[in-house]
């Protein structure tokens, strides 16, 4: 397993998908720098979930909203360990239409969920030595291709990440690989149920598995060097219609 014993750092790792991104990394025998912001106690309780699986776990504070604090993350995560693969995970997930979304509201979304990531890959790319492969994993949404009028500023700052996504593959290669992966219904929204009426316009008319989840994440990670580029849809077709 090409990916056992590298570091991965993973934004917003203490819980949800970021949490299932970092036990499947775990799981491959990686060694995780689990960044959080707020979520102290997840973030402790998911550290020790890691290291039951015998690899090395780092904790690493920062509000990504906080663009001083950005700069400094993959710096100071690298005092750890060398990074091998960034996972840009974190982002801000509001309901705001058009209508109701100020310029607050409008520029969070984007310093998080597009300016944070772009920060982050740019302090990556450099560090990392000349003669060393790294890889970027960004973490999408199905939106990001299908924009709509509801999540407003998320979509939009998503779909700003997908292109994001494409150019610095470009600008990266050889030695980075840049890849996303969109997801659809996997976790329910916080402080909601299941529930059909989330999927009924999902083609394959199911929630995802999280097995799915980590397998289609440690394909990004641990599988072919030749992808860049590319954005995998995870969403059981729900960007079709």
């Amino acid at each position: 397993m090409p990916v056992k014993g590298k570091t991965i750092l993973v934004t917003g790792g203490a819980h949800r998908i970021g949490r299932q991104l970092c036990l499947a990394a775990a799981e491959a025998g990686a060694n995780v720098i689990l960044h959080y912001h707020s979520s102290e106690e997840e973030a402790l309780k998911t550290a020790e979930e890691l290291s039951s699986f015998e690899v090395k776990v780092w904790l690493i504070k920062a509000d990504l909203s906080v663009l001083s604090q950005v700069s400094r993350l993959v710096q100071d995560a690298w005092k750890f360990s060398p990074i091998y693969a960034l996972v840009n995970n974190s982002a801000l997930f509001t309901s705001h239409r058009l209508e109701d979304t100020d310029l607050d509201i409008w520029q969070k979304h984007l310093d998080i969920n597009l300016t944070a990531p772009f920060l982050l890959s740019q302090a990556f790319s450099r560090l990392l030595p000349s003669d060393h492969n790294g890889r970027i994993i960004n973490i999408l949404d199905w939106r990001a291709l299908r924009p709509r009028k509801d999540h407003f500023p998320y979509t939009i700052s998503k779909a700003a990440l997908a292109a994001l996504t494409k150019s610095l593959a470009t600008a990266l290669a050889p030695h980075i690989t840049v890849n996303g992966l969109a997801l659809g219904a996997i976790l329910p929204p916080a402080n909601t149920k299941k529930t059909d009426k989330i999927i009924e316009d999902v083609p394959l008319h199911r929630w995802a598995d999280l097995e799915e989840l980590k397998a289609a994440f440690l394909f990004l990670l641990d599988g072919p060097a030749y992808i860049t580029g590319e954005i995998i849809h995870l969403d059981g077709g729900r960007h079709l219609i």
